[in-house]
């Protein structure tokens, strides 16, 4: 099995892969490595957003609670996708369930030490803002898709 640095790993990945060497050096030490087994959550809704994961391998369920009913999965993400998008946003809260569907490796990035590397470093933000927003307008579209297709017929 290859080992990659943190750095590596932020390198290869297309939100980052357009960041200078500074800025990885910056972003790589907010990272560490984790691992989920099936079954385990991520975060739960509510949850304070405290981190961000990419993922490296295995699955992971997006739910939401739904009244007098099971959780609804409005999203499924794989190796290469991000969880964990409450960390941008003020109050900085988990608006979803994420559950590992499978055994999960991923890269978490702390969000107050990436918080407080685009408060010291503003063009870091606004780099993150241009880079970040594509991601999470790609989602956010899909999980409308998804609900669509779930309640449409209804």
């Amino acid at each position: 099995m290859e080992i990659h640095s943190i750095k590596d790993i932020l390198t290869d990945h297309p939100v980052f892969r357009d960041f200078d060497e500074e800025t990885l050096d910056l972003l790589s030490g907010c990272g560490r490595i984790e691992h989920f087994r099936k079954g385990e959550f991520l975060y739960r809704e509510g949850d304070e957003a405290d981190k961000v994961w990419i993922i490296r391998k295995g699955d992971v369920a997006i739910e939401i609670a739904a009244p007098g009913r099971s959780p609804i999965v409005v999203d499924s993400l794989h190796a290469g996708d991000i969880a964990g998008w409450g960390w941008m946003v003020p109050p900085y809260r988990s608006s979803a369930d994420a559950q590992a569907v499978t055994d999960v490796s991923a890269v978490s990035l702390d969000a107050n030490c990436m918080r407080g590397k685009c408060d010291e470093h503003p063009a870091l933000g606004y780099q993150m803002f241009k880079t970040w927003l594509p991601h999470l307008t790609k989602r956010v579209r899909a999980q409308r898709l998804q609900l669509l297709d779930l309640y449409g017929a209804n």
